[in-house]
């Protein structure tokens, strides 16, 4: 994936490749918010969890990582990213972002955002995207933050898992948007 598949890391925030070896620990960091899932295209709890981590990872155009809080000499699944879709324009989308509770709030996805777009940049992506359910005002408002530029929104495009059809807003930020 055009360099992308390192694992990468800053202060308090590890990424690693989604492995097997974070599956467990990824399914109790999924279950400490049962609430949120309802706002995700695919929930990621109880018998959902095991064919959504299955079509993150056979996914060709997606590349996951487990989140990992890092702090001293341990180290904890908070979380889940992904990069999705990168192409030969030089787009790539971060999304099918999750973290814990326990960490929202200490700016931790701040840095978890700041790695994973210094990263793409690094391996010459000139846009990254991010894809917002119009339901979801703090992970819009988080985008913002970032620089991120509110593109349009899809309307009507995703049918997620509770039924619902979800208007999606569509952020860019490109590396002149950057504030990083």
């Amino acid at each position: 994936m055009k360099g992308l598949e390192a694992n990468i890391a800053l202060e308090r925030v590890s990424l690693e490749t989604l492995a097997t070896e974070h599956i467990q620990d990824l399914r109790s960091a999924c279950a400490a918010d049962p609430d949120i899932w309802d706002i995700y295209p695919h929930s990621m709890l109880d018998e959902h969890f095991e064919p959504a981590v299955q079509a993150m990872l056979e996914n060709p155009d997606r590349l996951p990582f487990a989140v990992l809080a890092v702090g001293g000499c341990e180290q904890k699944v908070v979380g889940t990213t992904s990069y999705i879709n990168p192409n030969s324009h030089g787009v790539v989308e971060i999304g099918g972002t999750y973290i814990e509770p326990s960490v929202r709030g200490t700016g931790f996805n701040d840095l978890m955002k700041k790695l994973m777009i210094d990263h793409a940049f690094a391996c010459g992506f000139r846009r990254i995207e991010f894809r917002v359910d119009a339901r979801n005002k703090r992970s819009a408002a988080a985008v913002l933050k970032l620089g991120a530029k509110l593109d349009g929104t899809l309307r009507q495009d995703i049918v997620t898992w509770t039924g619902h059809v979800r208007d999606t807003h569509v952020f860019g930020l490109l590396q002149e948007d950057w504030n990083g």
